[in-house]
C-alpha cells in the first residue's frame, strides 16, 4: 500500500470521528472509489448499528451494519420487502426514471411471484449443470492465462476477470460468443451512473439499454420457436409456464438482473483475489505452498472483497431492531460490506486469512429467499481460475493501486495493473 493511500485513509478516519453521529452517511460513491468508507462503518457498528441518515443523494435511509442485524432483516421478507428495489437509487436516477416503465426482476419481487420466476432459471446453475460446465470453464481459463503477456504490465480486470466471466455468461444465455463483451459493456452501463464508466449521459444510457434489450428480445424470439427448451436461461424463461407469458418489462428486468449478477460479482472477486493476496504476501505464499487451500481462499476473498456492498429493502410495517423503530415505508440498506467486518461474529475480520476455520461464514451472497442463485457458479469460476494460475505462474504481482468502481452498490475494480514476472 502506498504512503498516499495510508494518508487518505487516516484523513477519512479523522473526518468520520469528527462528524456528529447523525451526519454519518456511508452511501457516498466517493468513499468507495477511494476505499475510505471503513471508518464510517466502524463507527456505526460501534455507536449506532441501526442508523438513520436523513439527507443523502439517495434520499433518507437506514443503515444496518452488524452481521446479526443484517441476517435478521435479510431472512424476514414479510417485513422487509424487495418490491421497491434492492439497491439505493439516487435522487437523480429517480428523477430520470420518473414516468418511465419499471423493469421488475425476480430479486425485486416478494414471494410467491419471486419463487416461480427464480425457479425457472435456477436449473441452469444446478449442481448437475455446473459439473458439465466445469471442463469448459477450465479450458477457457487456461486459454486466457496462456495468452497473457509475461514480463509486461497489463490490466488484469480487462484481460482475465472480464473475459472469463463474459465467456461463462455468454454460455448461460447461449448468447453469440463472439459478442460476449457486449454483456460486459451492458453490465458496466447498467451499474454505473452517467459520467462514471461507459456512458456520459442519461440519453446515451437509455440508447444503450435499448440495444441490450433488443438483442435479448431477439434471443427470446428464437428460443420460443423451439419445440423443446434448451438448457440456457433465456430458453428456460421462454418455455416455463410460470414465465413464458411475462410482459417485456419483467423480462427486461430479469435480463438486467442476470447480466449484472453473472458478471460484476464474479469478476470483481477474481480481481479482488489478486489484490488481496498481494496485500497479504504471507497468505499468497501459504497458498502457493498449499494449493489445497484454494476453496477456503475463495470463500475468504468473497467475504473480504464483498462484491456487492449493500442490498436494500422497504419496511412493510413498523419494526423494532437494535433499539430503533424502522417505520413502514422506510428504506433500509443492509451493508454486507460492514457486516462482513463485524468482529462480534468474525474473528479478526479486517485480516485476510485464507485458512480460516469457517471461511464460508459471510454475508456476501445474502440469505433468505433472495440468497444469490449463482453462488456456486461464482465459487466454481474462482476455484478453477486459481487452480490454473498456480499451475502456470510463480506469482502475479500488482504494480499499482486499482481504479475502483464509482458505486455504493457494486464494490469492484475498473482496472488493476499487474505483471507476471519471467521465471528465473
Amino acid at each position: 500500500m502506498s504512503d498516499g493511500s495510508v494518508d487518505i485513509r487516516q484523513e477519512a478516519r479523522q473526518q468520520a470521528a469528527a462528524l456528529p453521529l447523525d451526519q454519518l452517511n456511508p452511501a457516498q460513491p466517493e468513499l468507495f472509489t477511494s476505499d475510505t468508507m471503513w471508518a464510517q462503518f466502524e463507527r456505526l457498528r460501534r455507536e449506532s448499528p441501526v442508523h438513520y441518515t436523513e439527507n443523502s443523494e439517495y434520499g433518507p435511509y437506514w443503515s444496518v451494519t452488524k452481521y446479526n442485524d443484517i441476517m435478521a432483516i435479510d431472512t424476514n421478507h414479510q417485513v422487509f420487502s424487495s418490491a421497491d428495489g434492492i439497491v439505493l437509487q439516487s435522487l437523480e436516477s429517480k428523477a430520470e426514471s420518473a414516468g418511465r416503465p419499471t423493469r421488475p426482476s425476480f430479486i425485486g419481487m416478494d414471494p410467491p411471484k419471486h419463487d416461480v420466476q427464480r425457479k425457472a432459471v435456477s436449473p441452469a446453475v444446478a449442481p448437475h449443470n455446473l459439473a458439465q460446465m466445469a471442463p469448459v470453464i477450465r479450458e477457457r481459463a487456461g486459454a486466457i492465462l496462456d495468452g497473457l503477456p509475461i514480463g509486461e504490465t497489463f490490466d488484469w480486470v480487462d484481460l482475465v476477470s472480464k473475459e472469463l466471466t463474459a465467456m461463462t455468461l455468454a454460455t448461460l444465455f447461449d448468447f453469440p460468443f463472439e459478442r460476449r463483451r457486449d454483456l460486459t459493456y451492458w453490465s458496466d452501463m447498467m451499474t454505473n451512473p452517467p459520467g462514471h464508466g461507459v456512458c456520459e449521459s442519461w440519453e446515451q444510457k437509455r440508447s444503450e439499454l435499448t440495444k441490450c434489450f433488443d438483442a435479448f428480445d431477439g434471443l427470446w424470439a428464437d428460443r420460443i420457436k423451439d419445440t423443446e427448451p434448451k438448457f440456457d436461461m433465456i430458453s428456460m424463461l421462454a418455455h416455463n409456464p410460470a414465465t413464458r407469458d411475462m410482459d417485456e418489462h419483467e423480462y427486461h428486468g430479469n435480463v438486467t438482473l442476470l447480466i449484472i449478477g453473472g458478471n460484476d460479482t464474479t469478476r470483481n472477486t477474481i480481481s479482488g483475489s489478486i489484490y488481496a493476496l498481494n496485500q497479504n504476501p504471507a497468505q499468497y505464499r501459504k497458498l502457493r505452498e498449499n494449493p489445497s487451500l484454494i476453496p477456503s481462499m475463495v470463500s475468504e476473498t468473497i467475504r473480504w472483497q464483498t462484491p456487492l456492498a449493500h442490498m436494500a429493502r422497504t419496511a412493510t410495517q413498523d419494526h423494532e431492531i437494535g433499539g430503533k423503530t424502522i417505520r413502514k415505508g422506510d428504506r433500509v440498506a443492509m451493508w454486507y460490506v460492514s457486516g462482513n467486518r463485524d468482529d462480534e461474529v468474525i474473528a479478526n475480520p479486517d485480516n485476510y486469512i485464507i485458512d480460516r476455520e469457517r471461511p464460508r461464514q459471510h454475508l456476501s451472497f445474502g440469505f433468505g429467499v433472495h440468497r444469490c442463485v449463482g453462488n456456486r457458479l461464482a465459487e466454481l469460476q474462482l476455484q478453477i481460475i486459481w487452480e490454473e494460475i498456480l499451475a502456470r505462474f510463480p506469482t502475479v504481482e500488482v504494480v499499482g493501486e486499482p481504479q475502483r468502481t464509482h458505486s455504493v452498490f457494486v464494490k469492484g475494480y475498473e482496472t488493476l495493473p499487474v505483471i507476471i514476472p519471467t521465471r528465473n
